[in-house]
């Protein structure tokens, strides 16, 4: 079910702003209670999600635009976000996998930071599925991700909040994150358009998008490339990106 069909079918605490089908990427903005998001779907077994970190000299990529530039010709970037926490480097901090080759290792220890506030998780990309799976059972089950990303914390796990969030905490940031359904087909990316909190973010993907499993991918850094809302955020240079490609 594409993200629009679920949008509307949830109840009138959510407001759609905006639609576009142009793009093999559905994205779409939405309020819901006093936040407004930015929401956009893959479907995993009609897209081509990639994860991107390094050129083919091995310099971090870092901008939407060079992740562009790195492309075959017959091949265009429809949407790319933020992929993971990193360095001061821009390497990434926990697991990172790419097309088969590991960069990172797992980390399992609870650590300061969002980062190591457990449990934290995956999110794991193989051929037709893509999934957010926590930490330690990623580590007891080993799934072979073709592409992995570490990070932290999980947003909601199993279709819990993670429980250190608070109901009335006063930390706010624009924040991006990713939640996956249970049967691996679709991920959804989704970036606030004001600072929410993470108990308002766990939330958006546990009450609105009906999403079993949640991973945040940062804060304050976060950035979106959405052509088919003519949006492609400037800002902080990163490090893991997350995009789709598209065959010319």
């Amino acid at each position: 079910m594409k993200l629009r069909a679920s949008l509307l079918a949830l109840s009138s605490g959510i407001t759609l702003l905006s639609t576009s089908a142009a793009w093999a990427v559905n994205c779409e903005n939405a309020r819901y209670e006093a936040n407004s998001y930015t929401l956009c779907e893959v479907d995993l077994q009609t897209e081509d999600l990639r994860l991107f970190l390094r050129d083919e000299a091995g310099a971090i990529l870092g901008q939407f635009s060079s992740v562009s530039k790195s492309l075959g010709e017959d091949e265009t970037l429809i949407f790319a976000m933020n992929a993971g926490m990193y360095h001061a480097n821009r390497a990434p901090v926990g697991h990172y996998m790419q097309d088969g080759v590991q960069e990172q290792s797992l980390l399992t220890a609870a650590s300061p930071g969002n980062f190591g506030l457990l449990p934290n998780g995956v999110f794991c990309i193989r051929d037709g599925r893509a999934d957010v799976i926590e930490t330690l059972r990623f580590a007891k089950e080993a799934p072979v991700c073709r592409d992995a990303t570490q990070s932290g914390p999980m947003l909601v796990i199993d279709g819990a909040l993670h429980p250190r969030f608070l109901v009335d905490s006063s930390t706010s940031y624009i924040r991006n994150g990713v939640g996956t359904s249970s049967d691996g087909r679709r991920a959804v990316f989704v970036i606030s358009n004001n600072p929410v909190t993470f108990h308002e973010f766990g939330r958006f993907f546990r009450d609105v998008l009906k999403l079993p499993n949640a991973l945040y991918l940062d804060g304050k850094v976060s950035r979106l490339m959405a052509p088919d809302l003519n949006r492609s955020d400037l800002g902080f240079w990163l490090g893991p990106i997350v995009g789709v490609v598209e065959k010319n």
